[in-house]
């Protein structure tokens, strides 16, 4: 069929099966936005900024195991979306990013709206193309759908020229894609494995350390069973909260700089760590040559760059995560393994002498609590997202995660203005069904990406924010108070809106609250009547997250909340 490159990239969305873009139209992919307006294969949600349209793909992506599609045009639109390429590409995310780019015959010459977009987005994205000529433009999007979604998936950019998307060409869409050059390892390598689990069988206090790579390779429950058949503790990043279960006996929470006191004394005390798609990121080593430093390393990962990158591993295994995990499953009747339950209970006396835990107050709400309290309440049926901070590490410790896609957060950039368009992308997802989505946020960051209240009022995506409010920017302020002598140079948040006010401007619910009562009062009300909603609860100003390993210290050395709960 003959048709413009416009149409060329509707059709092959259409191709790939894709039932949601976000974006923000321009001039330079004016061409592509008048093909939208005239199709009806998939649902396009209008942003009111384009990183938040890359951040709604990301939500989107993450809680369905899905490719975000994103558009946005040249110039400022694209440079306004690169924040979330990089959160993106930080995080494993899988996404395609179609941008707009001046007329071919204009590049280089400081045009209206002109970016080099391919140069700016090269360190932060898995590849990224300009397409130069009409034919090409339908392989390259097939190959942009492929790399995102296989290997260590991640962003891909195209970069399309006006005069590319008004051209006229023959449109044939790849069946399949031929890629010479990228072959990533899918099968495991028997030897390798062979030497791994015969590592596992003599190890006295074995520890499976789960990252974010567990989730996207959708092998939560082959991790459960090969936890449960062996009898092996386990520990999850930031990233993975929700592969284990927190109501697992052989969970043992998230470690690193704000983990559980059990999870991290697991880590500093085993004998054999097990790296299941964990990528050694600094925030859970603390100081990296005390990191595991009693154990051997077997280290699990599609990624080869990934391993021994941070730390040299005794049992590299390059391969899918959920494959490999599978093999060992099958392979665990091959061998004769130790009895761990010393170890395990060993961890258990860990938990029990120092639970996670917060003195409660009947005076004023501790932030922990509106946490607690969601979970308690909403349980399975709410999935969670946050923005960056004190509010995102309470969430990670105190919500009973029970599934895998449960948890959307920025982990490797921390990027402030996460949590609300990346709820509205989980909300488009789970639109059809009775889950809540929840974002917790802080008075810092909500303002950062506030304006996508509007687009959650008018797609009817009935996101419930929950401010926890403390009148700072509650993470750096915990920095300064700790490390510098308590100068809290600009972190005070005194100055606010009427958050109230402000979401019903929008046309949302809002609500004010500084009792328990009157949050129970609110997430009742907010979770019936279905609307895009704000609950802003007032919280002890000065809580800390605790515990927490200061910088340079290893995980062993943890700060600890003083006095019981």
């Amino acid at each position: 069929m003959k048709m413009t490159g416009a149409k060329m990239v509707i059709e092959s969305l259409h191709q790939e099966g894709v039932e949601v873009v976000f974006g923000y139209p321009g001039g330079a992919i004016m061409n592509v936005y008048d093909e939208i307006y005239k199709q009806n294969y998939f649902q396009h949600i209008l942003n009111r900024h384009e990183q938040a349209s890359i951040i709604a793909a990301e939500g989107y992506a993450r809680a369905t195991g899905k490719v975000g599609v994103a558009i946005v045009t040249s110039g400022p639109g694209f440079t306004n979306a690169i924040t979330g390429i990089a959160d993106a590409y930080m995080d494993s995310t899988p996404l395609v990013v179609i941008s707009g780019q001046v007329p071919t015959t204009i590049i280089g010459t400081d045009g209206f709206q002109e970016i080099d977009a391919v140069g700016i987005s090269r360190p932060c994205t898995k590849h990224n193309y300009l397409v130069n000529k009409i034919e090409d433009l339908p392989r390259i999007l097939k190959e942009a759908f492929h790399l995102a979604s296989t290997g260590r998936p991640g962003p891909v950019h195209v970069d399309i020229p006006k005069d590319i998307t008004a051209q006229v060409g023959d449109f044939i869409y790849p069946e399949e894609v031929n890629m010479p050059t990228y072959k990533p390892t899918i099968n495991y390598n028997k030897r390798q494995l062979k030497k791994a689990m015969e590592a596992i069988s003599c190890a006295k206090k074995p520890l499976l350390y789960i990252g974010g790579g567990a989730i996207l390779s959708n092998c939560a429950y082959e991790i459960r069973d090969l936890a449960k058949k062996l009898n092996i503790p386990a520990v999850e990043t930031l990233m993975a909260r929700g592969v284990m279960g927190d109501e697992n006996p052989l969970f043992f929470g998230m470690l690193g700089m704000h983990g559980e006191y059990a999870a991290n004394m697991a880590a500093h005390e085993t004998d054999l760590l097990i790296s299941l798609g964990a990528r050694f990121d600094d925030r859970v080593t603390g100081r990296l040559d005390e990191f595991a430093s009693k154990a051997k390393v077997i280290h699990i990962d599609i990624d080869p760059t990934s391993i021994a990158k941070l730390v040299v591993p005794d049992y590299p295994i390059v391969g899918d995560l959920k494959l490999t995990v599978k093999a060992m499953l099958e392979d665990i009747e091959n061998y004769e393994f130790n009895d761990y339950t010393n170890w395990v209970d060993l961890l258990k006396d860990y938990r029990e002498k120092e639970p996670l835990r917060y003195i409660d107050s009947n005076e004023v709400i501790k932030p922990q609590w509106p946490i607690q309290r969601v979970g308690q309440i909403l349980g399975d049926n709410a999935i969670i997202s946050t923005d960056v901070g004190q509010h995102q590490m309470w969430t990670a410790q105190f919500f009973p995660f029970s599934y895998p896609r449960q948890w959307i957060t920025s982990g490797g950039l921390g990027t402030m203005g996460f949590g609300l368009p990346a709820a509205l992308g989980v909300a488009r997802a789970f639109k059809d069904t009775n889950r809540v989505v929840i974002n917790f946020t802080g008075d810092g960051s909500i303002l950062m990406n506030i304006q996508e209240l509007m687009t959650c009022v008018e797609y009817d995506l009935p996101v419930i924010n929950i401010v926890l409010n403390n009148n700072y920017l509650g993470m750096v302020r915990q920095w300064q108070t700790l490390f510098y002598e308590n100068r809290l140079a600009e972190t005070d948040l005194t100055a606010q809106p009427d958050f109230k006010m402000l979401v019903e401007a929008f046309g949302g619910i809002g609500y004010r609250v500084s009792t328990k009562d009157e949050f129970d009062k609110a997430l009742k009300d907010a979770i019936e009547k279905r609307k895009p909603a704000m609950i802003e609860v007032i919280v002890a100003r000065l809580e800390e997250v605790l515990p927490m390993v200061p910088n340079g210290h290893s995980l062993n050395e943890m700060t600890l909340l003083k006095g019981d709960k």
